[in-house]
Order: structure tokens, then sequence, then C-alpha cells
């Protein structure tokens, strides 16, 4: 039977906060991105999930172990044993934390699995594009500057 999330890494568990489950790392500055945090954060009565913004001038993404690039190319989570994961794993972690169990048991299911993922990974590839966060006048999508103060 294939694993449903191989560890990535593990990460230094020195800020490791045991009232917490899942940490999740998302892009602050997409507007789709904030969307579907801020739904999972009102759903998450019992504060399982952390939210960690990776557009804020003050996050250090050398303290997880994954390049900032990294980060922004796909969404990555943080299981409270310090495993990183990304990608449609992430919203599985999530949603189980919020009460749709029953639709990440789905998400499983072999058709199911493939199609979300390339679903994502394509949606991941344009979200710049989608999100109006192109250069204006090429349409090149490139990962935004690093804000001053950034570390």
């Amino acid at each position: 039977m294939q694993q449903l999330s191989e560890p990535m890494s593990h990460t230094d568990l020195s800020d490791i906060d045991p009232t917490w489950e899942f940490e999740v790392f998302f892009d602050g500055d997409c507007p789709l991105c904030r969307r579907e945090i801020d739904m999972i954060r009102r759903k998450d009565k019992s504060d399982q999930i952390r939210f960690t913004n990776i557009a804020d001038p003050e996050f250090d993404a050398d303290s997880i172990g994954v390049s900032h690039e990294d980060l922004m190319a796909e969404i990555h989570g943080r299981m409270s044993d310090g495993q990183i994961m990304k990608g449609v794993e992430v919203f599985r972690q999530l949603y189980s934390r919020i009460g749709f169990g029953t639709l990440v048991s789905l998400s499983r299911w072999p058709g199911v699995r493939h199609l979300l993922n390339g679903g994502y990974l394509l949606f991941a590839k344009n979200r710049l594009r989608f999100t109006g966060r192109c250069a204006a006048s090429n349409g090149v999508c490139k990962l935004p500057k690093r804000k001053s103060g950034a570390k």
C-alpha cells in the first residue's frame, strides 16, 4: 500500500508548540489563498491548526528547512512532530481537522486523488497569473521579491 504522505523532512522542533497539531504555510498576499485560509481559520474551533503567513516580512523560511521559493511554488504544512508535507496532502490535513473527514476520504480514491493532485499542480503553477499577480506588460509570472526586512 502506498504511503499517503512521505515525510519530506523533519525540522528543528524547538519552535513546536504542543497546542497545535498541524501548521500550514500560506501566501498571505494571494487573495484566493487568503480566502481559503480565512474559511479554515473560522472552522478551526479547537485551535488545532497554526497558520503561518510566508508573505510576512518576519517569516524565516530557513527556520523550517524549506526555501521561500519552494513554499511559494506549492502549499506546505508541518505536523506537530516536525514532518513537512506539501500539495494536496496539506489540504487533506487541514480539512480533516475542521470536520470534512468524509470529503478527505473521498479525495484519497485513486481516480479522485490523481485528478486533485494534477489539478492542484496546475493551479499552483499558475496561481500568480490566476490572481492577477503577473507583470502587466508581458504576462510573465515570477515569484514576488521578498519584502525588505525579510529573513
